[in-house]
C-alpha cells in the first residue's frame, strides 16, 4: 500500500524521538530556564518584546513548518489523484529493468515528470525527489523541501539560542545567583540552595543539584541536536548555492 504522508501507518520510531525531543526542548526552556534570565532578557526570550521577540516565535514556527512538512504529501500530481487504498502492483523486474523508464512508472502506472523518483518506503513516486526523512516518516520533494528546510533551519537556530541561555544560567550560577533570582517568587526564599521550576506559574521547590543535572543534561541533548542538524542545515545550504548558481 502507497502512504499518504508521515501520519500514514507504520510511525517511524526516529519520527517519536523528534517529537519527544522537541517537547523536552519547550518544555525546559519556558518552564525551566529562561524563567530564570533578568527580567528584560525573560521577555526578550519569551517574545514579548516587539522587536527582539525570538524563542517564543522560533519554537512556534519550527512547530508550524515541522506539521507542514510531516501532512504534505510530495507525490506526483498523477500520483495524488489515485487511490490510495488500492494495492500496488508487484514489480516484475523479468519484464522491465527499472521502475520507471522514459517517464512512466510501472508501479504507479502514471506518467511521471523527469525528476521523479519512486521511493520504496512510501512506494509512490515523488516529485523532484530529495530524500526519504525517518524524522519526519514522510518524503522530501518538491512539495515539502521548503517546509523541511525552514524546518532544520529553525531547529538550529532554536537548539543554539537554548544553549546560551544554558550556558548563561550556569555561568551566572557561578559568577553571581542574584542576576538569576529576580523573578517575586524568590523572595519568600531564604535558602540559596533552593530554587523554583515552572515559574510564574506553578512554582516548584528543588534543590540546586536537580537544577544543574536537569541543565547539564539538557545542554548535552542540546549539543547532539546541534551537530546533527548542523550538518544537515550546512549541506542543504550547498545545495542550494550550488542549484542557485549562474552556470
Amino acid at each position: 500500500m502507497s502512504r499518504v504522508n508521515g501520519w500514514s501507518l507504520p510511525l517511524n520510531t526516529l519520527q517519536a524521538v523528534a517529537w519527544i525531543t522537541f517537547l523536552v526542548m519547550t518544555f525546559t526552556s519556558f518552564g525551566i530556564f529562561i524563567p530564570l534570565l533578568p527580567g528584560v532578557w525573560r521577555h526578550v526570550a519569551y517574545g514579548v518584546s516587539f522587536t527582539l521577540w525570538v524563542t517564543g516565535v522560533l519554537f512556534l514556527f519550527h512547530m508550524v513548518v515541522h506539521l507542514m512538512a510531516v501532512s504534505t504529501d510530495p507525490a506526483e500530481p498523477n500520483v495524488r489523484i489515485k487511490n490510495y487504498k488500492r494495492p500496488m502492483p508487484t514489480f516484475d523486474r523479468t519484464k522491465h529493468e527499472h521502475v520507471i523508464q522514459n517517464q512512466y512508472c510501472h508501479l504507479c502506472e502514471v506518467t511521471v515528470s523527469l525528476k521523479a523518483k519512486h521511493c520504496s518506503a512510501c512506494n509512490k513516486c515523488i516529485t523532484n525527489f530529495d530524500h526519504h526523512c525517518n524524522w519526519l516518516n514522510n518524503c522530501v520533494g518538491s512539495r515539502n523541501y521548503w517546509c523541511f528546510f525552514c524546518c532544520v533551519a529553525s531547529a538550529v537556530v532554536g537548539l543554539f539560542c537554548l544553549a546560551v541561555v544554558i550556558m548563561y544560567i550556569f555561568i551566572q550560577y557561578i559568577m553571581g545567583q542574584d542576576e538569576l533570582r529576580t523573578d517575586p517568587h524568590f523572595k519568600t526564599i531564604t535558602d540559596e540552595n533552593t530554587w523554583l521550576f515552572f515559574l510564574p506559574l506553578f512554582p516548584v521547590r528543588i534543590k540546586a543539584p536537580v537544577l544543574l543535572i536537569t541543565g547539564a543534561a539538557v545542554l548535552v541533548l542540546d549539543i547532539v541536536g546541534l551537530l546533527m542538524l548542523g550538518q544537515l542545515l550546512l549541506f542543504h545550504l550547498y545545495l542550494c548555492a550550488y542549484c542557485c548558481a549562474p552556470p
